[in-house]
C-alpha cells in the first residue's frame, strides 16, 4: 500500500473501456519520513478524493475486482481517505 497525497487529475480523450466515467487522480508518494517521492502513481478514485487529500492507495487486481470491478483498466485503487495517523511515542 501507498501513503500519498492528491496532487492533481489526470484524464484523456480516448481511454480503456473499463476506465470510462472513473476519475483518475496524481498521487504523490510519501516515504518513511514525510517526504514526498519522485515519482507520481495514478490510481482509480471510487471515493471522491480531490487535491490535497492524504490517501491510501492500494495496489492488485484482487483489490480492484472487491472495489470497482474487474472491467477497470488499472490495479491502483484509492481505498482510503486519510484523517489522521500515529506513529506511536516509545
Amino acid at each position: 500500500m501507498i501513503l500519498g497525497r492528491v496532487v492533481g487529475r489526470l484524464w484523456a480523450a480516448r481511454q480503456a473501456a473499463g476506465l470510462a466515467g472513473r476519475k483518475l487522480l496524481l498521487i504523490r508518494p510519501e516515504t518513511a519520513t514525510g517526504n514526498p517521492a519522485d515519482r507520481l502513481v495514478v490510481a482509480v478514485d471510487g471515493l471522491s478524493a480531490g487535491p490535497g487529500d492524504r490517501v491510501l492507495v492500494a495496489h492488485g487486481s484482487r483489490v480492484r475486482d472487491l472495489t470497482v470491478g474487474p472491467d477497470v483498466a488499472d490495479k491502483d485503487i484509492v481505498i482510503g481517505i486519510v484523517d489522521g495517523h500515529d506513529l506511536g511515542t516509545r
